[in-house]
């Protein structure tokens, strides 16, 4: 039993695309509740409907059946401008890929976001939570590929997101760097409160999590709580 208040909870979550003649069934019926503040690491296979899910939650795409809510709203039910308000002001979304504005500082990057947020926070204070603060005024082009993850993760907090969303946020970088960014996820999780699901084929990420949601053809197929989480640096692989 959990004590914490469920931010998502999904029922019977399907998802089906159509390629042709070809029905591909993404989501085969996902139960599912994340609660305030916790790190979930769903972890699987590629085409094992990870991605699909994510996306679902963010408002990117709707499910062919079943229910998902964000508290009290079924997402399911909401229209195109409904969806767009809760993007904007709900969910701060990491991809593996950083897409920055190379024109554009740092600071000029996060600010994209706070200037339409409801409570953002200061684009330096974001910058400093993932230990960009001195770089600020740096364009993409001068900072490393773990340095634009990391201003990436700062314009998502940014905006002071109830939810953090990451669709394999390592995935195209080392190892060494991966692990300052996981530590930046994790620094914004235990500072903001801020509810953060993580989406990784690496088991070794697993580590770090509250709970771990291994996902198989379209369905969570198992459930592991972490008794004792590792630490970022305390990861290799």
């Amino acid at each position: 039993m959990n004590d914490r208040t469920a931010v998502f909870r999904a029922e019977s979550l399907t998802k089906i695309y159509h390629a042709g003649e070809v029905i591909i069934h993404a989501l085969r019926g996902v139960d599912l509740a994340l609660y305030e503040g916790e790190f979930v690491v769903l972890l699987g296979a590629s085409g094992s409907g990870k991605s699909t899910l994510l996306n679902i939650l963010g408002g990117l795409d709707v499910p062919s059946g079943g229910k998902v809510f964000y508290r009290d709203h079924d997402l399911a039910l909401a229209t195109d401008a409904e969806l767009t308000a809760y993007r904007r002001h709900h969910v701060g979304f990491v991809f593996q890929f950083y897409n920055l504005i190379p024109s554009l500082t740092a600071r000029e990057n996060v600010a994209i976001v706070t200037e339409i947020a409801e409570r953002p926070m200061d684009p330096g204070d974001a910058l400093a939570l993932v230990g960009l603060g001195e770089r600020q005024h740096h364009f993409p082009s001068q900072l490393s590929g773990g340095e634009q993850q990391r201003v990436a993760i700062a314009r998502a907090v940014a905006k002071h997101p109830q939810v953090l969303l990451c669709d394999e946020p390592t995935g195209a970088l080392d190892a060494k760097t991966g692990i300052v960014v996981l530590d930046a996820l994790l620094r914004a999780n235990r500072q903001l409160g801020t509810t953060t699901a993580v989406i990784t084929h690496n088991a070794v990420i697993a580590d770090m999590a509250d709970r771990v949601l291994y996902m198989s053809d379209g369905r969570i197929a198992n459930e592991k709580r972490n008794a004792t989480r590792r630490e970022p640096r305390e990861l290799s692989w």
